[in-house]
């Protein structure tokens, strides 16, 4: 297997990369209970040293539900009939989830509503109002 290359700053190493494969579950017949085609991927963020500090900090944080107690990140591939398509899609997850990191979230900006849309807001809330009490039954008069 080749190293990953996620993109031009980070490219990790084969060796970081342990990939299993097993039969497949579901529908399938012959070539489910015969073929091998199911692609699982282990590779532990905490232990790269390619990746840069603040990248592997947001990683870890983004995706802790992902990453098991001995700090590995588990990613299993099972769509397809075939074990290279399989292996070539777990690499892939890998990648976007690494590329989902990559950058810093930016900061919001506060910003208020428009004097319009808060205009708009009170209109509908007034017309809603009047639609409720329209369907209210009159109250009889003495």
């Amino acid at each position: 297997m080749s190293d990953l290359v996620v993109n031009r700053r980070l490219t990790l190493p084969a060796e970081s990369i342990q990939i299993s494969h097993s039969r497949s579950s579901g529908p399938g017949g012959q070539n489910v209970n015969k073929v091998n085609s199911r692609v699982t991927l282990r590779w532990s963020p905490g232990q790269c040293d390619a990746m840069p500090e603040d990248w592997k900090r947001r990683f870890m944080a983004r995706h802790s539900n992902r990453i098991t107690r001995d700090g590995d990140l588990v990613l299993h591939s099972d769509r397809f009939r075939d074990q290279p398509s399989n292996l070539a899609d777990v690499r892939q997850r890998l990648v976007d989830l690494l590329l989902e990191c990559q950058w810093p979230p930016k900061a919001r900006k506060a910003t208020r509503p428009s004097r319009s849309s808060n205009k708009k807001r009170l209109n509908k809330k007034k017309q809603h109002s009047q639609k409720k009490q329209l369907r209210r039954s009159p109250i009889p008069r003495d």
